[in-house]
């Protein structure tokens, strides 16, 4: 049962009050699968005026409900000057957040100012959807001497108004764990979902893809929060969130066999794919050397529009989505595109 929930951090998104942190702290206490006690300390916002937490004063009470309630407790650092207060302190864990760590310059300093300092940090993925970014992120951690370094995933910034506050883009902590097997990743569902109701469906979700452990922000009064009321469930509700989890984890009979069986279905039909996909592309090829040769246009941008919209016609026929086979046809037009390229110029 452990393996399926192997972290759990919670606590308000922001200190607010001694009385609210060590409220919230005395309740969370009795859930066993707490790993970590947070609350926000400093809180970058958008808004100049917005509650921009409540600073160096809430570190005595992270260390009284530490003290208090033998927790382990973590907060967010964005400076050099946050980890010297954190580590004077005596905070457990520190997590790096998603604004900061869009930017390398910030980050660096982060690691320069922890070398020697082996504390388990935690990087939230960049506000944007970059792997590359996240990663480097990663390797500036090791780089300046640090062991336990895992990351948090809290979903990407979108313009378009979805289900989501921050679109989760699964496949992008999924590429993570395939370049670093061991990395530790955590879920935090308050931001992907931004709404409390659907924590519990996001937390399961993660918890199905391998995510170690969830992050997850409780207030004992959360319609009164001072900064992301809506996403914060309370004390109680957590309790139930993670009985739900391991109940759900218990009831989960797969048959193996089946299962492989069905594997074996997938990695046939991906053969077939792959071949078909890797047939059109020789048909591009011969196109491109026709074009060539004949001193066609390389691009036509009627005939490109004609193909993905019957392409995207054909697809609720064969129980795809639109915007799926949109993005599958572009991907592959990008390579056809490259073909032509190579062809013209050898």
């Amino acid at each position: 049962m452990k393996d399926s929930l192997q972290q759990l951090i919670a606590g308000p998104c922001s200190a607010e009050t001694r009385e609210q942190v060590l409220t919230t702290a005395k309740e969370l206490a009795e859930i066993k699968e707490l790993t970590y006690f947070r609350a926000g300390i400093w809180k970058p916002r958008t808004a100049p005026g917005s509650f921009e937490g409540i600073g160096v004063e809430g570190l005595a009470w992270l260390k009284e409900a530490q003290e208090t309630y033998g927790l382990k407790t973590i907060t967010e650092v964005a400076t050099p000057e946050h980890v010297e207060s954190c580590l004077n302190a005596g905070v457990d864990a520190l997590w790096i957040g998603a604004r900061t760590t869009v930017n390398p310059f910030y980050v660096q300093q982060i690691a320069d100012s922890l070398k020697g300092v082996d504390i388990p940090i935690f990087v939230k993925n960049p506000i944007s959807p970059d792997v590359g970014l996240w990663m480097g992120a990663i390797e500036r951690f090791k780089l300046a001497g640090s062991s336990q370094v895992s990351v948090i995933h809290r979903g990407f910034f979108s313009y378009s108004k979805g289900l989501f506050r921050n679109p989760p883009m699964w496949e992008i902590p999924i590429k993570l764990k395939t370049e670093f097997p061991d990395l530790q990743i955590i879920c935090d569902p308050s931001h992907i979902s931004g709404d409390a109701n659907m924590i519990e469906e996001v937390s399961k979700f993660a918890l199905q893809l391998g995510m170690n452990g969830l992050m997850i922000e409780s207030h004992p009064s959360p319609k009164v929060a001072w900064s992301d009321a809506k996403q914060q469930v309370t004390p109680d509700r957590l309790k139930e969130i993670v009985t739900a989890i391991l109940t759900n984890k218990a009831n989960q009979a797969i048959k193996q066999d089946e299962l492989i069986s069905l594997r074996k279905d997938i990695d046939l039909a991906d053969r077939k794919a792959l071949l078909e996909i890797s047939n059109r592309m020789q048909i591009v090829r011969d196109i491109a050397q026709y074009k060539k040769e004949n001193s066609a246009t390389v691009f036509q941008i009627e005939r490109w529009k004609h193909v993905l919209e019957e392409s995207k016609k054909q697809a609720s026929e064969l129980g795809l989505t639109e915007e799926f086979v949109e993005d599958l046809m572009n991907l592959i037009h990008k390579e056809s595109l490259h073909i032509h390229h190579l062809i013209y110029n050898s």
